[in-house]
């Protein structure tokens, strides 16, 4: 027998696309929900890839391409300046 999950507990990729407005409906977007989710996504991360028994760097690079790919997207226009100018 199967357990029935209400919409409010199931996780993203257990909600069905049809299901998908009413899940987004009860989310918490206040700015209290906002950073409890950032602060279960830190600790879910965390125990995850960093707090482990036989470690690697696999945690730490993927933080270093987070940081990487942002700090591109920010400069971008900058970039794409300079890329376009042949002389000067």
């Amino acid at each position: 027998m199967a357990s029935v999950i209400p919409l409010k507990e199931k996780r993203l990729m257990d909600v069905k696309v049809g299901e998908l407005p009413s899940w987004l409906l009860m989310r918490n977007f206040t700015p209290k929900g906002i950073a409890g989710a950032f602060q279960r996504g830190y600790h879910r991360y965390y125990n995850k890839y960093i707090n482990v028994k036989k470690g690697s760097i696999a945690g730490v690079n993927m933080v270093l391409a987070a940081y990487v790919l942002f700090s591109y997207c920010l400069s971008y226009k900058e970039l794409k300046h300079e890329r376009r100018r042949k002389y000067h």
